[in-house]
């Protein structure tokens, strides 16, 4: 079918810029709430009418339909669209085999215009709700003995990897090697290198809470879709005259079912449960409001998934309704407008391939390496189309993707435990080279979120006047929202209790800017082979919904224990493993991970104040990393590398 053609079927893709009926009728949300002009009807006449009385008579119905029947069959013959596979049909139709293998399969929910919304008939706020007195706040992190720890695939179901592994190494979890694709779980004890848990050290008591965590669980984004699974699935149904057997048998049946951008079912789930999780061992925190007579303010942007999973963690969190009880923040993430939730869309450098996506180079390289073999055991299974070592690693997206929005993926069981450890690291160049130690926009892209938290640490409003102060300098702040962050009521400084949702390339952003280098004490990611336990995982880093909590705590003097910490602490916790912050300087090396509020909040001020200094310093400046010519210097490959997430310094040239 000519690809241009096939473009007119609405449900089938969509443009390159996000539009097209698929994405429209996926994001489409009809607005319940309004008055339907059919209530005025149905409440003037009786009752027994309103319900009972049908709107069509038969013939009405028989009519349409063959109406309907006859212009799909015009439909077809004149734009060879074939409008079986729209999306009301693709489901029933598809067991009858009328999409072609690989074909795109949507399912749309709900409809566009439901006949049954009638809301003077189901009504919800009747009274009547029994008795509502409230019990004391929960907090985990203060009364219980034990932390609890989170599995991270609940619903999901994936076979561990090709059969004959299977009863190797019983702790290995197919869910835990999927890079940035993986669901959030617990990191393990001990996973950055302290024997400590997440659990309050003892003699400290919790005083606050800063959250920055991850969307969940989304379809591929658009630029994934085109560049993988979906381009994939394209390629299949266009050529002909192919057939699978043994392992890939079922692609000779196989349709692609994945939609864009926005977040799937599960993805919601992980939300909610973060927000519960949350509330369980912080709930305490909002006593501090109440005394107070405010509500908190929690922030996000403006895309689907991004705000949604913000909704779904204050549902979690606070239980419906959540109006009257948190306050959401929501900035624009989209061209022309600053947010360090998305501060790529202020920092053009952040946006040009040869600077941003260096990680590509090493990617494409590694993969020729691990799946090499991997490539040729498929293709003695499928006759009449040449795999690529794209296609084998799109198979490999195409099994957590399908994973997440589907429950389960044939694609996963292809592929052995050394295959998925290959491709976890892949993440893990991905990621690296792109968005953290060893992107030139790395650290700046962290720093207004940075520049935002020392202010609540301090309860310091942002102020802006004189370039002459550090603290008031443009330079410093390039992707902070000044709109926002100036009103008191969209910014508050004074909370207990701070929660924000981003991306998991921010997330890593932020993980860079703080200096917490203990990640990147590897060095330089190869593309040759693993690094045995190499610091920088992102699986466990920036996983689907994956949270760092910023754990504040007020310390007593230890009887018992020497030199302990005392005073106001602060913790880093990336899924509920503590980060060691003698990085930082003037941390202490501590069993626990706590630094003095007062010493870390300096040692940001340090690194922000560096601006681009010498070569071999590390710094922040806006203006250069962002706006500075650097590219042909940075280029692609090996001959120019970073492990402290900056660009080159202007000493260079």
């Amino acid at each position: 079918m000519d690809a241009d053609v096939e473009r007119g079927c609405e449900s089938e893709y969509v443009d390159e810029e996000g539009g097209g009926a698929e994405h429209d009728a996926l994001l489409h949300t009809p607005n319940h709430g309004e008055k339907d002009e059919r209530d005025d009807e149905l409440n003037t006449a009786p009752i027994i009418t309103r319900i009972l009385r049908p709107n069509f008579s038969l013939l009405h119905v028989l009519g349409a339909f063959a109406v309907g029947i006859l212009g799909c069959m015009a439909g077809e013959y004149l734009f060879h669209c074939n409008c079986t596979s729209s999306a009301s049909s693709a489901s029933s139709l598809a067991a009858y085999n009328i999409l072609s293998p690989g074909s795109t399969e949507s399912h749309v929910y709900p409809p566009p215009s439901p006949t049954n919304v009638f809301p003077s008939l189901f009504p919800t706020d009747l009274g009547y709700e029994g008795a509502t007195p409230t019990g004391a706040e929960p907090g985990l992190v203060k009364t219980a003995p034990a932390y609890p720890m989170h599995t991270g695939a609940m619903g999901l179901v994936a076979k561990p990897g090709k059969k004959e592994e299977q009863n190797e190494k019983e702790d290995w979890d197919i869910f835990q090697h999927w890079g940035n694709l993986s669901p959030w779980y617990s990191n393990k004890r001990g996973t950055f290198g302290l024997d400590s848990g997440p659990d309050r050290p003892e003699s400290c008591t919790v005083t606050g809470l800063h959250l920055l965590h991850r969307h969940g669980a989304r379809y591929p984004t658009g630029w994934a879709s085109y560049g993988g699974p979906a381009t994939f699935s394209k390629r299949l149904s266009q050529q002909s005259n192919w057939t699978a057997e043994g392992e890939l048998e079922f692609l000779n049946t196989w349709t692609y079912k994945l939609g864009e951008e926005i977040l799937t079912p599960f993805g919601r789930q992980q939300l909610f449960d973060l927000g519960i999780s949350t509330r369980l061992k912080y709930g305490f925190l909002l006593n501090n409001f109440t005394q107070r007579n405010t509500l908190p303010v929690f922030r996000t942007e403006s895309q689907n998934r991004m705000f949604h999973s913000a909704i779904n963690f204050a549902l979690g969190f606070f239980g419906f309704p959540v109006e009257g009880k948190v306050e959401m923040s929501v900035g624009v993430e989209g061209e022309g407008f600053n947010h360090t939730l998305a501060p790529y869309y202020a920092c053009p450098n952040a946006r040009k391939h040869q600077i941003s996506d260096r990680g590509k180079f090493y990617v494409e390289r590694w993969t020729e390496i691990y799946l090499n073999a991997t490539r040729d055991r498929l293709q003695s299974h499928l006759k009449g189309y040449d795999l690529s070592i794209e296609d084998v690693y799109t198979m490999q997206q195409l099994c957590a993707y399908e994973t997440v929005a589907i429950g389960y993926s044939v694609f996963c069981p292809l592929f052995t435990r050394e295959e998925w450890e290959g491709f976890d690291y892949s993440m893990d160049l991905y990621f690296w080279y792109n968005s953290a130690f060893g992107s030139p926009v790395g650290r700046v892209q962290g720093a207004g979120w940075v520049r935002e938290f020392i202010a609540r640490l301090e309860s310091k409003p942002l102020w802006w006047g004189d370039e002459g102060d550090w603290e008031m300098s443009a330079d410093r702040w390039g992707s902070i929202n000044r709109t926002l962050d100036e009103n008191q009521y969209t910014f508050p400084v004074d909370q207990s209790l701070y929660v924000d949702a981003t991306h998991e390339v921010v997330v890593l952003n932020v993980l860079t800017a703080l200096n917490l280098s203990t990640l990147a004490q590897s060095g330089p990611l190869p593309y040759t082979h693993i690094p045995e336990n190499h610091s920088f995982k992102v699986s466990q880093l920036a996983p689907f919904a994956t949270n760092v909590q910023f754990q504040l705590l007020d310390c007593s003097p230890s009887s018992t224990v020497s030199n302990a910490p005392s005073g106001s602490q602060i913790r880093i916790i990336i899924n509920d493993a503590p980060v060691p912050l003698h990085s930082i300087q003037g941390c202490p090396e501590e069993k626990d991970g706590m630094c003095p509020l007062n010493v870390f909040v300096d040692a940001q001020k340090a690194l922000l104040r560096a601006g681009a200094g010498e070569e071999g310093e590390v710094g922040t400046s806006w203006e250069w990393g962002c706006h500075g010519d650097y590219a042909d210097i940075v280029g692609q490959g090996e001959e120019w590398e970073t492990v402290t997430g900056d660009a080159p310094r202007r000493r260079t040239f």
